[in-house]
């Protein structure tokens, strides 16, 4: 069990030291805090009560915490497409190239200060876990709704912080600052506690398959293309449930109710032919992120979210926008009219049942100075989910802590590449990558979410033979872990192009639909496997995501090879 050692608080120029679970009261604020202990479990609270305005620069509790040598230590990223996984001791997370940093700082936490960073240090957002001999040591925060938690590991000087991401945070009012399950046991015995003592609802949404437009059309979409695409899925009986359109019908990013001229039906039109075939429309939209040759971008620039200077804040680079992207502030009364506008007409007037909203994380890059980001990102997704009601929502790109049970589907990985790897962006580091094996880490890191916070949508599988360069063991690899790990499963294969072979593969591998996980364990050097039970047998799927080839040892009478890239699903007799 963590110890807790001591609890720190900076507000205007004053540094204050509380004695664990000890109340505390100085003249500018009042400090309350609590500590439930259990046999396994703690949970932890600390609301902070100003008298007069403060300023808040740092919310820290310490933990005693002895990492030893064997143990793995799981960091979940800043936001969806975030790498997250499990880091032995001796590794380190990569920092993006400072170079790099102007164009992608924030799709990731390289704009926020204050995180340690370097050799022997790890930080993981929103709850983290530490794991040896069969269980896992828990902490995880059940208030992102006021801030933003950041755990840091820092295995030097072994002790574990948990810091509340309020640097600047005017306060003048009271606090809820955290509230926090530390636990050790079954990693899923504590998943379930957490989600369930965070009284967070399972997802009413049923699982779902279904085509996107993006892996093989990305942004060169059409009426002509899509209807294409539909007649052959419905021609060939796949049972998909939806279809979805992903960037590239709308006039520009930001002008949402404009469409291109290769749409000359228009999207209600477009929704009613998806229907008519058996399908639920869905459709792409990034609300809170326009590009500078939108009509929003040009006659509002008063939406546009500012830095201290007064500057609109480029979000991001993006070649398929024609270069710089912006945000929009949320807290314009008139950008959430026109977003109210918007997702009315889509779901009400259009009548698509999924909508999938992109680029969250723009929303709470600067939070004003009453709000933190996590404060902001709550409030935004409580907007969202109201004018979409009862229709699903999938959310991407969103700090995954303020979609728990807010949304219905959340992709919970980085977009997969249509090669294994994109060597540049692995080059000067960034975690937030087009990847398909760092998308594939973060599902496998991930899937202790699905069904509990959301149904996790993995991204894509991809079986076909032209526009890709992975491997057909690769595909396979992609295909397997995504449906054993995630209730969203997409394609944007033209499965009418489809030979005899592939339509077998897809069928096989549907068999295992309905699976019950019971747990995935990094055994290794990109290597991993899957427990799982279906139709009153025990499975172990076993995922190689590595380039080397190798005998794995999975208990003391089962050992496999397998080849670069390769996976197979063996029958568990010891279970």
């Amino acid at each position: 069990m963590l110890t807790l050692t001591k609890v720190l608080i900076e507000f205007n120029d004053q540094s204050l030291t509380l004695e664990p679970g000890k109340r505390l009261s100085v003249d500018e604020l009042f400090v309350d805090f609590n500590i439930l202990k259990s046999e396994q479990q703690q949970r932890i609270s600390l609301s902070i009560h100003p008298k007069v305005e403060v300023c808040l620069k740092n919310v820290e509790l310490q933990f005693k915490q002895v990492y030893q040598a064997g143990e793995g230590i799981f960091c979940n990223g800043f936001q969806s497409w975030s790498e997250s996984k499990e880091y032995d001791l001796s590794q380190s997370i990569p920092r993006l190239n400072s170079l790099a940093r102007p164009y992608l700082k924030y799709y990731g936490d390289e704009y926020i200060d204050g995180i340690q960073r370097g050799k022997g240090h790890f930080h993981s957002w929103t709850y983290s876990y530490i794991r040896q001999a069969g269980q896992i040591r828990f902490i995880g925060s059940m208030l992102e709704r006021t801030g933003f938690t950041l755990i840091e590991h820092d295995t030097q000087a072994q002790l574990l912080r948990v810091k509340k991401d309020c640097a600047g945070l005017q306060l003048a009012h009271s606090y809820p600052t955290f509230d926090l399950l530390v636990m050790t046991g079954k990693e899923t015995e504590v998943f379930d506690t957490y989600f369930q003592k965070m009284e967070c609802p399972p997802p009413f949404a049923p699982p779902l398959k279904g085509w996107t437009s993006w892996y093989n059309y990305y942004t060169n979409i059409s009426e002509e293309i899509l209807i294409e695409n539909l007649e052959a899925l419905a021609e060939k009986k796949i049972p998909f449930n939806v279809f979805q359109i992903d960037d590239g019908y709308q006039g520009k990013v930001g002008d949402w109710l404009s469409t291109k001229n290769t749409f000359p039906g228009g999207m209600a039109q477009m929704a009613q032919k998806i229907k008519a075939k058996g399908f639920r429309p869905g459709l792409w939209l990034a609300p809170f992120v326009c590009e500078k040759q939108s009509v929003i971008f040009q006659q509002h620039p008063e939406w546009l979210l500012k830095d201290e200077q007064g500057k609109p804040i480029k979000v991001g680079y993006n070649p398929m926008w024609k270069g710089w992207y912006y945000a929009l502030d949320f807290y314009q009364q008139a950008v959430q009219d026109y977003l109210t506008q918007v997702l009315i007409t889509v779901v009400k007037k259009w009548g698509y049942g999924l909508v999938k909203l992109d680029f969250l994380f723009a929303a709470c890059i600067q939070p004003p100075p009453h709000k933190t980001r996590g404060q902001v990102m709550h409030e935004v997704m409580t907007f969202l989910r109201r004018l979409v009601g009862d229709q699903w929502i999938l959310a991407c790109g969103v700090p995954l802590g303020s979609a728990f049970g807010q949304v219905d589907y959340c992709r919970i990985g980085a977009d997969i590449h249509l090669k294994w790897e994109h060597k540049m962006l692995r080059f000067i580091h960034a975690r937030e990558r087009v990847s398909t094996i760092v998308a594939l880490r973060t599902v496998l890191g991930r899937w202790q979410l699905n069904g509990r916070a959301f149904q996790n949508d993995p991204d894509v599988f991809l079986l076909r033979e032209n526009n890709i360069q992975l491997s057909a063991t690769q595909q396979y690899t992609l295909m397997l872990t995504n449906l054993l790990l995630g209730n969203l499963l997409f394609t944007s294969d033209h499965v009418g192009e489809y030979s005899d072979e592939q339509m077998a593969e897809l069928e096989e591998l549907f068999y295992w639909e309905g699976r019950q996980v019971k747990n995935v364990l990094p055994i290794g050097n990109d290597r991993y496997a899957i427990y799982f039970h279906h139709q009153e047998q025990n499975y172990i799927a076993v995922i190689n995501l590595s380039g080397d080839a190798g005998k794995i040892k999975l208990n003391a009478k089962m050992e496999v090879e397998l080849e670069a890239y390769e996976s197979m699903v063996l029958q568990d007799r010891l279970s």
